[in-house]
């Protein structure tokens, strides 16, 4: 079984923030996989479902980012799972906008959702790490994140959650490589045709 983790912020406030698009790819994902509705359930917002035959339970927090360890670890505890049971989804600073990697453990780099979740299961789980890019101040990180993604991003959003949401099953088969190796050939635009060759005369 899968517990897949997106973290965000409640509200319509926080919507659209690049902070949330932990919360927007899991939306898709459970869109594209026709997961059962949303429910309230571990202080978050949970749906049931299978990716490519894996149970999978979708989680969003509702906690608000720095609790988000409030709902995981109930969750984790709940289904008797394992840290490499739960992939979490979210926003990277250290990454360029709409990159995606993928690692299981390490440091939380700042980032109080996962800095969270390790003290309440410990660093092992994977991560899901969507790049959003860095201000380049430390002192404009919090308004960078807690600020909506730009007009002139919103096609390349799209396309990245969609991308997220297709390659799912690669990711619920714990092929890791394969699944950041689908996202960024699907965030490619599509090639041209080349033009027919010329019949030579004879």
């Amino acid at each position: 079984m899968l517990l897949l983790v997106g973290l965000g912020n409640p509200g319509p406030k926080y919507e659209r923030n690049r902070h949330n698009v932990g919360f927007l790819a899991v939306d898709e994902i459970v869109h594209r996989h026709s997961f059962q509705p949303w429910r309230v359930k571990f202080q978050g917002l949970a749906a049931e479902g299978t990716i490519d035959g894996v149970k999978t339970l979708a989680l969003k927090p509702q906690t608000f980012m720095n609790n988000s360890g409030d709902s995981v670890g109930p969750a984790m505890r709940f289904y008797k799972l394992q840290p490499p049971q739960v992939v979490v989804l979210h926003d990277e600073l250290d990454l360029a906008p709409f990159k995606v990697k993928v690692k299981q453990g390490g440091g939380h780099a700042g980032h109080n959702g996962l800095r969270d979740i390790e003290a309440h299961i410990g660093p092992d789980f994977r991560r899901v790490r969507i790049g959003v890019g860095h201000p380049g101040d430390k002192a404009r990180v919090l308004s960078h994140v807690l600020n909506d993604f730009a007009k002139v991003e919103e096609a390349d959003l799209k396309k990245l959650i969609d991308a997220i949401a297709e390659a799912a099953p690669l990711l619920a088969h714990n092929n890791d490589n394969g699944f950041m190796t689908k996202v960024a050939l699907l965030q490619q635009p599509p090639r041209e045709p080349k033009p027919p060759k010329k019949q030579e005369q004879d």
